[in-house]
């Protein structure tokens, strides 16, 4: 694809980076096939080729609009597109950009900035959600269905965590909505890794990933918290711990991207590179070790939910089906395994049209094979797909631990 930026695109910092993207694309229109939103709307700007040519004009000097916006707002970023591009089109990496462009260029409508706003000022900040979910919970019975859809009427209780006692130390950030809304999750990885051999090394600086902030209209605002992060952690990293361990694939996803992203900071770029190299999904570290050695009591039937993050931003599509069948666990077929959810991080709050029908299709995938049990290795899926009131999801973590046979010893 040929291009000529305008003056004002080639000011960006990102100026050669979104070139050389948009001269990848051959205009194929493989991604098409795979792209959620153009599968539910049919129109061409709701597809990648399409969010393309308009990240191409904008680019390329022509007026930004509304409607413009409008079409890279409904992306998910789910990168299905990626991972069926033939020519390696980093269509996110151009998406971010143009993002970032189109929001300097057009304001929003009052109504979305102050949603974009409060999610930004809440959501990131785990005490502040926490303690507005419980107030939720409380009031549950009042609220309109689209908000009790959010909160999860049932959470286990996270369970004692271990101490550290071995030799092999990783970091288990501790996210931001997690916390309130899966508290069991983190404990029963850390669990599992102390059977394993594996101990958590604690860095309470740490915060948010920075995702959030980024992926509405904040980027350096995100970028910032990325390197408050990367300050929290490099303690521990210099006092040798081996991996940076996450149990939300989204979160993990933006952390291998810090190396990216900070690629020109001369402050941070070294550091960034190491922290993305270390940056480690649950299922990659667990799947390394002698799982066999664990005693699980299954029998259970599984469907498994493959976050897009896990499968398309991180690769390791199969990754935990492969362990959860070294465990003895029975999976269900998922047809359409590739299409999105919905959730897409704060997607299901800003399109939530959308990401209802995404959801649904979803679950119609996940239950044709009747399964009891949804497992799945993101907090927002979990929580999206467990709204509609239908088969339990839970992290695959949690359910690995509850089959765990208690009665066997704890060493590893």
């Amino acid at each position: 694809m040929q291009t000529t930026l305008s003056e004002h695109a080639r000011a960006l910092d990102r100026a050669d980076e979104a070139d050389s993207i948009l001269r990848s694309c051959v205009h194929c229109g493989f991604c098409t096939a795979t792209c959620p939103t153009y599968q539910l709307l049919g129109d061409e700007l709701d597809s990648p080729r399409g969010r393309i040519y308009l990240i191409k004009q904008m680019l390329e000097g022509q007026v930004v609009t509304a409607s413009t916006q409008l079409h890279l707002d409904r992306c998910l970023s789910c990168r299905s597109c990626e991972t069926t591009c033939p020519s390696g089109v980093k269509y996110h990496d151009l998406l971010d950009i143009g993002r970032g462009f189109a929001a300097r260029q057009i304001p929003r409508p009052l109504g979305q900035r102050l949603l974009r706003q409060g999610l930004r000022a809440v959501l990131p900040r785990p005490a502040l959600f926490k303690a507005l979910l419980r107030s939720g919970q409380v009031l549950r019975p009042l609220l309109p269905l689209a908000v009790k859809n959010k909160l999860p009427a049932h959470q286990p209780a996270p369970g004692p965590r271990p101490t550290a006692r071995h030799t092999r130390q990783v970091l288990l950030p501790e996210g931001c909505v997690q916390p309130a809304l899966s508290p069991a999750t983190n404990a029963a990885a850390a669990r599992l890794l102390d059977r394993l051999g594996i101990s958590i090394a604690t860095t309470p600086q740490a915060g948010c990933c920075g995702a959030v902030d980024y992926h509405l209209d904040a980027q350096q605002r995100g970028l910032q918290r990325a390197r408050r992060n990367i300050d929290a952690w490099w303690p521990a990293i210099a006092a040798g711990a081996e991996a940076i361990v996450i149990t939300a694939s989204g979160c993990g996803a933006f952390v291998r991207e810090y190396g990216h992203l900070l690629a020109g900071d001369p402050a941070y770029a070294d550091k960034a590179a190491t922290v993305s190299g270390l940056c480690r999904d649950l299922v990659e570290v667990v799947a390394n070790e002698p799982v066999e050695q664990l005693q699980v009591n299954t029998g259970q039937r599984l469907a498994f939910h493959c976050p897009c993050t896990l499968q398309h931003a991180l690769k390791l599509v199969g990754a935990v089906e492969a362990l959860l069948l070294r465990l003895g666990f029975s999976l269900t077929s998922v047809p359409d395994g590739h299409l999105c959810c919905g959730s897409a991080g704060t997607y299901s709050l800003t399109q939530p049209a959308l990401a209802l029908q995404l959801r649904d299709n979803k679950l119609d995938a996940l239950e044709s094979g009747n399964p009891q049990l949804i497992a799945t290795a993101n907090v927002g899926c979990q929580v999206h797909l467990g709204g509609a009131g239908r088969t339990p999801v839970q992290h695959w973590v949690e359910i690995v631990e509850a089959a765990l046979d208690l009665t066997g010893t704890d060493e590893p």
